[in-house]
């Protein structure tokens, strides 16, 4: 039996791909950036070109660091950034447009036209989601209605539709394969997560065809294998899922009531569900789990639009600090925040206001307010954020009768932040938990294949090899983190007053 896996890890802003080796440690890893386009304010564009090159690169290079040929490779899994929109030419394989990025708010009014006409109740209904922007469904018809030719294309069959790890298959394997998973069709506001197949009533209000969407079919599958040009060999594609349901899976978070939040770009918390579809009182969405067969599984997810990504702000905006490693030492250098509070809405705000033309604030400046008394305001933002979601979460699992969440797993680049992961568990009471493979996502799409491939037999065995780094337990009084808490929600209404 081969003992390695390859995932390709795409992101929001960077491409990486990891070998793994079959007991969960990093053998190799390769990384890199691509553009980020803003063609007008709250526009976020990718080139999927380039998101193509950047993956292939870093595919290529992993296999050469770890020393292996690809024959050495018992399956490949994807994971990607979710909801970002690509389409393309099925006899070129050109794209029609660049990538419509998750962050994007362009369809904002299309979305408010949707619940104006009263189909909001339908969307929540089947797919668990609210009409919203961050979804897959207003882009990919954005695309069809200014792209000249689109629509008619699209009528012939002459458009292929994907969310980001579609458009890598379709690259992978030359053409031959245009299929997706459940964790990621269930992010287009196209998919009956019930029963796992594309709806007619939806699509019928979004106005797309049928005739560009991919197949659908489980996380954990062979859905085909790559050009043997591209890596050395013909290798099978066996795992696939979105970059949160992923995480959720690399996390060993297989039951009902277990939740991971990972801190990237943006924060994501999700709690298992098991089979249970369970509609959320408190502003969180319903999304489809990644599945290892074809019996539909759920979570609860929170979405931060701007986590990680407020640290890029303050080194590539306002320029605090020279790389992003610097902020909890700058953090660090005052004993609080001084009393700011920083809302980061720089896109909106998320789960659980679901408040897209907010924008960012920052409040409680005083004439002693400095730069280092912003940057913890900054650190501080992603896990007051993150704690608001928590409580959300919380607050519908006691409704649905079950315990609220006892811990929480932690994984993404801002989780190896000591000082940010302290915070989060004084805000939480609960413990913090950081494994020691903390690329959870991509060990998850990694894990996923390994199952398809036979390198795992059982979920137990994949649990089983979950360990923890470090726990951050709470120190800091019920009483005094309830205030925080409130002063961040009177800080989040200023943000919103606008």
């Amino acid at each position: 039996m081969k003992s390695h896996l390859l995932a390709l890890d795409q992101g929001t802003s960077s491409s990486r791909s990891i070998v793994f080796h079959r007991d969960g440690h990093i053998v190799a890893m390769a990384q890199r950036e691509f553009r980020q386009i803003f063609p007008q304010p709250g526009w976020v564009e990718h080139d999927p070109l380039e998101i193509w090159q950047t993956q292939l690169a870093t595919a290529q290079e992993a296999i050469a660091k770890a020393g292996l040929s690809a024959g050495d490779i018992a399956s490949i899994g994807i994971t990607n950034q979710r909801e970002t929109t690509v389409v393309w030419n099925r006899a070129t394989g050109a794209p029609l447009h660049n990538a419509i990025v998750w962050q994007d708010r362009r369809t904002a009014d299309a979305c408010a036209a949707l619940r104006e006409a009263g189909h909001g109740d339908l969307f929540r209904r089947k797919t668990g989601l609210v009409l919203d922007p961050y979804f897959s469904g207003t882009k990919l018809a954005w695309i069809l209605d200014h792209v000249d030719g689109a629509r008619a294309a699209a009528a012939r069959g002459e458009l292929a539709f994907g969310t980001v790890d579609s458009w890598l298959m379709w690259q992978l394997t030359g053409g031959a394969v245009h299929a997706t998973d459940v964790s990621n069709a269930a992010r287009t506001l196209m998919l009956d997560v019930h029963t796992n197949r594309w709806d007619d009533a939806l699509l019928a209000a979004l106005r797309v065809p049928r005739e560009v969407l991919p197949r659908v079919c489980p996380s954990s599958h062979v859905y085909g294998t790559t050009k043997a040009a591209l890596l050395g060999a013909a290798l099978p594609i066996g795992g696939v899922a979105g970059d949160q349901q992923s995480a959720l899976f690399g996390q060993a978070c297989f039951k009902a009531g277990l939740a991971k939040n990972t801190y990237g770009t943006g924060c994501f918390m999700l709690m298992h569900t098991g089979t249970a579809f369970q509609t959320s009182a408190n502003g969180l969405i319903t999304t489809s789990a990644a599945q290892p067969s074809t019996t539909p599984e759920f979570a609860l997810e929170g979405s931060v639009f701007i986590g990680g990504a407020v640290v890029q702000w303050l080194r590539d905006g306002l320029h605090a600090i020279k790389a992003s490693g610097e902020v909890q030492q700058l953090a660090q250098s005052v004993p609080d925040a001084g009393g700011v509070m920083f809302v980061p809405a720089f896109t909106g705000l998320g789960a659980p206001y679901w408040q897209p033309e907010a924008r960012g604030a920052i409040v409680g400046l005083s004439r002693g307010s400095t730069v280092a008394h912003i940057a913890r305001a900054a650190l501080e933002s992603i896990a007051f954020q993150s704690a608001a979601l928590l409580a959300a979460m919380s607050r519908d699992a006691v409704a649905a009768g079950a315990a609220p969440v006892a811990e929480l797993r932690v994984d993404g680049g801002a989780c190896v932040n000591d000082l940010l992961m302290q915070f989060q568990a004084d805000l939480l009471g609960i413990p913090v938990v950081r494994p020691k493979v903390i690329e959870t996502t991509a060990l998850g799409a990694a894990y996923l294949a390994g199952l398809s491939a036979g390198v795992y037999r059982s979920l137990d065995e994949l649990a089983a090899q979950w360990q923890v780094e470090r726990r951050f337990l709470p120190t800091l009084p019920r009483e005094q983190a309830a205030e925080r808490m409130a002063a961040w929600e009177r800080a989040v209404r200023q943000a919103t007053a606008a």
